[in-house]
């Protein structure tokens, strides 16, 4: 593994260089990048955010930053950070920190010019490598780089006075291991989760789903999400995700076959009914659209199998909807194993490919074939619409039509 992010494709973006150059400008060898961008570009992974760490203060960085001509938010402010955009493109800008004081939570903290205090304040050693102006490493705790080339999370320091500061390192140690480690948890890390995992209860449940959501995101949560259950910590952070076997045979089926990986559909996976949907959404305050999600994929009103027709297909899809389609075959696709994948992937497909029409009729029409105003018009139209869809969506407006007259007649 080379020591330098310099070769990386952010890294050498215009929009990087010409913040670090106005950030250099101001205070010589006083920013660096760290954390995920640093982390990620070592271990050969994708970058999605970019990290600056900085001896200016927030007052300074947006001074830079303005002077500059880039927008500047505070969207931190209280913990050092500053947002600066550049050509659209955001960086977060954080001035080097020390905690003074942590309750589990969150913590108050101290702006300092020490690279190593900054360091010693974050959670893991991975974390904590920072990237100069010309893209050499730098290691302030002296493992992470070792860490980065043998793929394993091992907390800075004591690894319970890293869980002190913020318990939210629990569920964020079970969340690195998913994505990064190749081998065993670390021992130590482990145990003192399992010590703490009463901390978790103090935890804000936004805080906890936002982990959770992250974790299942990863190629191949399993060995994480069994050490997780192993401690209970699984069972005392998330008592509704308990279909283990499900759960792992999803997993075990998309690794197996290099399938696209769906945190959502992984959640739904690990509940156990539609009322442990409804119950983590309460305790967890998932938004609605991920409620009715959830729920929508663990319903049983339609029949899904490998060995449905095309008809059946649309007919299920139309009526519970393209995502719901899609969560339920997954399920289901667990749940028989391995077989018939091609048939199984043809379901998959036709979930992602077929959207449903609408039904070419209007209430209009129904009352200009001579229905009157009233519950008789709804009525109508679905009667219509069942043979509509009994007859496999046809979109010829004539039959329809024919079909609307038929039906009055036999409602008049």
């Amino acid at each position: 593994m080379i020591a330098s992010v310099a070769h990386a494709s952010w890294f050498k973006a215009k929009e990087t260089q010409t913040l670090l150059a106005a950030l250099e400008a101001a205070r010589p060898g006083g920013s660096r990048f760290v954390g995920g961008c640093v982390r990620n570009t070592l271990m050969g992974r994708e970058v999605d955010d970019i990290d600056v760490a900085t001896q200016l203060t927030p007052d300074q960085t947006t001074e830079v930053a303005t002077k500059a001509g880039f927008a500047a938010h505070p969207t931190g402010i209280e913990h050092g950070t500053v947002t600066v955009v550049v050509n659209h493109k955001p960086f977060e800008v954080t001035t080097l920190r020390r905690d003074v004081t942590t309750d589990g939570r969150r913590a108050t903290v101290a702006f300092t010019e020490s690279w190593e205090e900054d360091a010693q304040r974050r959670d893991f050693r991975l974390n904590a490598l920072y990237a100069d102006a010309s893209g050499a490493i730098h290691d302030p705790t002296g493992g992470g780089l070792d860490d980065a080339r043998a793929g394993r999370v091992i907390f800075i320091g004591d690894a319970s006075t890293r869980i002190r500061e913020d318990y939210l390192r629990i569920l964020r140690f079970f969340r690195f291991n998913a994505w990064y480690v190749r081998g065993p948890l670390d021992p130590q890390g482990l145990h003192a989760c399992a010590d703490l995992a009463a901390g978790l209860d103090a935890l804000s449940v936004e805080r906890v789903w936002k982990e959770v959501k992250k974790m299942l995101a990863a190629p191949d949560p399993r060995a994480a999400w069994e050490g997780m259950t192993a401690i209970e910590v699984r069972a005392r952070a998330l008592p509704e995700l308990a279909n283990e076997t499900r759960l792992d045979a999803l997993c075990t089926l998309e690794a197996d076959l290099m399938l696209p990986v769906d945190a959502t559909t992984r959640v739904a996976a690990a509940l156990m009914d539609q009322d442990g949907a409804r119950a983590l959404a309460r305790r967890l305050k998932l938004s609605n659209e991920e409620r009715d999600r959830l729920v929508a994929a663990l319903g049983d009103e339609v029949k899904i199998t490998s060995y449905m027709s095309l008809r059946d297909m649309r007919r299920a899809i139309y009526r519970i909807g393209n995502e719901a389609f899609r969560d339920r075959v997954m399920l289901a696709w667990a749940g028989a194993g391995g077989d018939k994948a091609q048939a199984w992937r043809a379901l998959v497909a036709h979930a992602q490919m077929w959207t449903p029409p609408k039904l070419p009729l209007t209430g209009d029409e129904v009352m200009a074939a001579g229905v009157p105003a009233g519950p008789k018009v709804g009525a109508v139209m679905r009667e219509v619409e069942e043979w509509w869809i009994d007859a496999d969506f046809p979109s010829d407006k004539l039959s329809v039509i024919e079909r609307l007259k038929a039906v009055a007649q036999g409602m008049a």
